[in-house]
């Protein structure tokens, strides 16, 4: 039942991964993404559906548009594949209950907000105003505990990252701040706090690296978006394991 659930679980994220795709790319562009058939970016032409089935279109195709040849971004599978695998890890480790439906719905906006940061360097306010009332109604049905911990999660985030941008000068962007509020309510105060280490530390490296092999320039703007759902994921999943672990170090 497990494996079979797993699977269910497989496939109904990757099929909503290929519409975070869409959201992603369309939205910051004030496309409408309901309605409209899926086309190909470079030639325009409209895309038939056994070119839009998730992940097996991009291995089929060899990861190129059967008109006009050109190569389809890696960022289509690349967020197909881990929405999908994201949406199991979610029924494992949480199981059938509300949380699961908090779980859901964090990867859903945290996808979206990776692929249009990727691609525009922006987390959209649109996308995190959808999502914040739906998060705010789960912690009443489903509470952290202390019940206060998310409130005080959203008004610390929001204030260290506020500081943050003052002191820098805009070191880092609005969006992230609010992203970090929202976030806030979700994960409780500690957990959110343990997620903005984390994405500073995997960006220091991931930046350092990236500055060694020369793929970016110093000082070039680069998103902060994706070691923020990064940092976000580790934190929801695996935060009280981490802070447990960090405690009992100096206990």
């Amino acid at each position: 039942m497990e494996l079979f659930l797993s699977i269910i679980f497989f496939l109904f994220g990757a099929t909503f991964g290929s519409f975070f795709n869409v959201v992603g790319i369309r939205s910051p562009k004030s496309e409408t993404f309901v309605n409209d058939r899926s086309y190909c970016p470079k030639c325009k032409k409209t895309l038939t559906w056994y070119e839009l089935i998730p992940i097996i279109s991009y291995l089929v195709q060899r990861g190129k548009c059967r008109n006009c040849k050109e190569k389809i971004s890696l960022i289509y599978p690349v967020v197909e594949t881990l929405t999908g695998a994201l949406f199991v890890l979610s029924y494992l480790m949480i199981g059938l209950n509300v949380e699961l439906i908090t779980a859901l719905l964090l990867v859903s906006m945290l996808m979206i907000i990776f692929v249009s940061d990727i691609h525009y360097m922006i987390i959209q306010n649109k996308i995190l105003l959808f999502f914040l009332p739906l998060f705010i109604i789960l912690r009443f049905i489903a509470p952290l505990e202390p019940w206060w911990s998310p409130i005080a999660g959203a008004v610390v985030a929001t204030v260290l990252l506020a500081l943050i941008i003052l002191v820098t000068r805009g070191g880092m962007g609005a969006g992230d701040m609010k992203l970090f509020g929202v976030l806030g309510i979700v994960l409780g105060l500690h957990n959110v706090l343990l997620a903005f280490f984390l994405a500073c530390l995997i960006g220091a490296i991931v930046g350092s690296l990236l500055i060694a092999l020369k793929i970016v320039k110093r000082k070039q703007p680069i998103p902060f978006g994706p070691y923020i759902v990064l940092g976000a994921l580790i934190a929801y999943f695996y935060g009280e394991r981490i802070i447990r672990l960090y405690m009992g170090l100096y206990t």
